[in-house]
């Protein structure tokens, strides 16, 4: 690729790119291939301008290097990266934004003011229509106030007073619609799914192969816990389906057979097999945006509250100017009230602040589906932590097999592997990846597998009955026994690790010792949630209370809590919503599902189980739990910027109704500083909460 060197520093570069033109499918190519390098830290590819600025972080050699080799053709970049890059949207709305500025002040410099006063009627019909159209409804709210401002500039031959807030309140609408439309963009491709493997059935056999090779009519297998991958209808089996991710129904919903399913829902319970009638993904991303849309999750009580109050000030506004004239028998100084109100910005800049924080949480690698959730972040003194995957690192890693039943330990890996890659636990994953390393190849030797949550499996191979878990559902539910004379090598298991017990006809065969390292921040971040106003930390996890307590004491948890099960964790979660707290929960296991639906705010890990990303209200990035801190961070900046929206709309808006009615401003100067208030105020709101 040609180009020439704009602007240099040390860590960063501007270039211009050299060839005819640069399109959109172009600019993303070459952000994707700038954003995959290591060595760059970030990149902005201009189209317009055929610019691209590189910072990075060594020598300035590799970045040449880089960009001379680039070539679009040969850069292989995912189509879903292509589809929903948002650049066109962006352009769409900046050449809007420009027009508009044009029309206006071009038409005040070129065009005679007859022309430009007829203009400003025709522009103003629309408004005085839908004041109209509100009075029929009998409310009084900001649609009349607008078409009266309007309305009696016209009337007394002000147009420039009429255009000017007529143009202010287009740019207003036109960057609400902006930030509202890339910000729903934004949280519906992060909502999307992406699935790489699925199991597809072929020749009465699940195979796992990629999720790019299934074709309309192909039968996928999803076994309970996994998202279903595509639309299609149930050809085999019945199950619980949550689809709280389209409709917002938390229930889950019975399928069964010739039962219609949709991508991005999750099997709750059972097992369905499906046969795919849309293999795209397009229709999953337009039903998100259509739900988030209509979904009342975008809308804080802050949102409403303004919503509210600013609906409700119209009638004292428009009392207000009906009283400053009976009293001063001045329209001017009337006018001064009526064209100055809190509404405009109180209904522009509260949303786009909640909508542009949901945008920049997505910049660190976190997920909000909804306003309110940050607002609950920013209230919560409560956090409760499953232990696995979460406090520890998202992959344990099998240590050592200890046989109990004569047969080697890698053919005993080999039947836990074969039985554990159906669930998404990332002690399951654990075995999986162990077998894998030492090349244990296996077949699909067992017959229908039985999960139970927080528990373990059951299956038949042939007709041993298999059963692998933990202790308490191998030993006590199952009744399962240690072989004879072998319970001096069961009481010298090692205790640093976790253990996961496989049996076979009711007697142990092996013990699978599993290495679950505490995150190297988990510490860390518990001490910075305690800086940051959280008044209660609680580590609750399905382990034995040695495990518990040894963690717990490390981390620096406030209480703990050992060997609970799923509706343990959900019902102390409920007692601490009953005493007045707001909890945030973070898990990333199947058997943290009920705990998150009961938080008032539940953060799932972004590599956990998929049904606890759909159940979820916040999602994180798996590499490091200061994101924990830094959504935290966002809830109370969020929550202190629309504190500071009020006072300054109010105090702002207040300080020029008096100069007014005091007749130190003329109407027309107010308005302007109203509405030019206004639009900074909602510009400012746009930008980033966290420096």
């Amino acid at each position: 690729m040609k180009f020439v060197i704009r602007h240099e520093i040390r860590g960063r570069i501007r270039v211009h790119i050299i060839q005819n033109g640069m399109t959109y499918r172009q600019a993303d190519i070459l952000q994707y291939a700038l954003e995959e390098q290591p060595f760059v830290t970030k990149v902005s590819v201009q189209s317009r301008t055929q610019d691209a600025t590189v910072c990075y972080e060594g020598e300035r050699g590799a970045v040449i290097a880089l960009l001379k080799g680039f070539c679009y053709e040969k850069t292989k970049v995912p189509e879903s990266y292509l589809e929903n890059s948002g650049r066109a949207l962006n352009e769409a709305y900046k050449e809007k934004l420009i027009g508009k500025v044009v029309l206006r002040y071009g038409g005040k410099l070129f065009l005679p003011y007859p022309l430009r006063a007829g203009i400003t009627v025709v522009k103003s019909l629309p408004y005085l229509w839908e004041g109209i159209r509100t009075l029929g409804r009998r409310k009084l709210e900001v649609p009349v106030l607008d078409a009266t401002a309007i309305g009696v500039s016209i009337v007394r031959g002000d147009m420039e007073t009429a255009g000017s807030i007529m143009f202010l309140l287009g740019i207003g609408e036109t960057l609400e619609e902006w930030t509202h439309k890339k910000s729903v963009d934004d949280l519906a491709r992060s909502m999307s799914l992406n699935i790489g493997r699925v199991w597809m059935k072929k020749d009465g056999q699940e195979i796992l192969v990629a999720s790019s090779e299934i074709r309309p009519g192909d039968e996928v297998v999803v076994h309970m816990g996994n998202v279903i991958p595509f639309d299609g209808v149930v050809s085999d089996g019945e199950g619980m389906v949550n689809q709280a991710s389209l409709t917002g129904e938390s229930v889950p919903v019975h399928k069964q057979k010739e039962a219609a399913v949709y991508a991005g829902t999750v099997v709750e319970e059972g097992e369905l097999t499906v046969t795919v009638g849309a293999a795209g993904g397009a229709s999953r991303f337009e039903r998100i945006v259509d739900m988030i849309e209509e979904s009342e999750k975008l809308k804080s009580s802050m949102e409403g509250k303004a919503a509210h109050l600013a609906d409700r000030l119209v009638p004292y506004m428009l009392a207000g100017t009906g009283i400053t004239y009976l009293l001063t028998r001045n329209v001017t100084k009337a006018l001064s009230v009526l064209l100055v109100d809190f509404s405009c910005a109180l209904k522009l800049a509260m949303p786009v602040s909640v909508l542009s924080a949901i945008r920049e949480a997505s910049t660190h690698q976190i997920t909000v589906k909804g306003g309110k959730f940050l607002e609950a972040v920013a209230e919560a003194d409560t956090i409760v932590f499953d232990k696995t995957g979460t406090l520890t690192k998202a992959k344990p890693t099998v240590v050592q097999v200890v046989p109990f039943c004569g047969q080697e330990p890698d053919e005993l890996l080999r039947i836990a592997a074969c039985l554990e890659e159906h669930f998404p636990h990332s002690m399951a994953k654990a075995v999986v990846d162990a077998a894998k390393e030492r090349h244990l190849e296996h077949e699909e030797m067992h017959s229908k597998l039985e999960y139970i949550v927080a528990h373990g499996i059951s299956s038949l191979i042939g007709e041993q009955k298999v059963v692998i878990g933990s202790y308490h559902f191998v030993f006590e539910d199952e009744g399962c026994k240690i072989p004879e004379g072998m319970q001096e090598r069961f009481d010298a298991l090692p205790v640093e690790y976790s253990h996961l017990y496989m049996a076979m006809d009711s007697v142990l065969a092996a013990v699978i010792c599993i290495e679950d390292p505490l995150r190297e921040e988990a510490k860390d971040v518990v001490a910075a949630l305690k800086q940051a106003g959280i008044g209660k930390i609680v580590m609750m996890t399905g382990d034995s209370e040695r495990t518990a307590r040894s963690i717990a004491k490390k981390v620096g948890v406030d209480e703990y809590y050992a060997e609970v099960l799923p509706e343990d964790k959900a019902r102390f979660i409920e007692q601490e919503k009953q005493q007045g707290r707001k909890v945030m929960m973070i898990g990333d296991g199947i058997n943290d599902s009920p705990a998150l639906s009961a938080a008032d705010v539940g953060i799932a890990i972004s590599d956990g189980a998929e049904i606890a990303r759909e159940i979820a209200d916040v999602t994180i990035g798996a590499d490091s739990l200061y994101k924990i801190v830094t959504l935290k961070a966002l809830g109370d900046a969020l929550v202190k910027r629309i504190h500071r929206n009020y006072r300054v709309i109010v105090g702002f808006n207040s300080g020029l109704i008096l100069l007014g009615v005091g007749g130190i401003l003329p109407p027309t100067t107010s308005a302007l500083l109203h509405n030019t208030s206004t639009l900074v105020i909602s510009l400012k709101s746009m930008g980033n909460l966290l420096d």
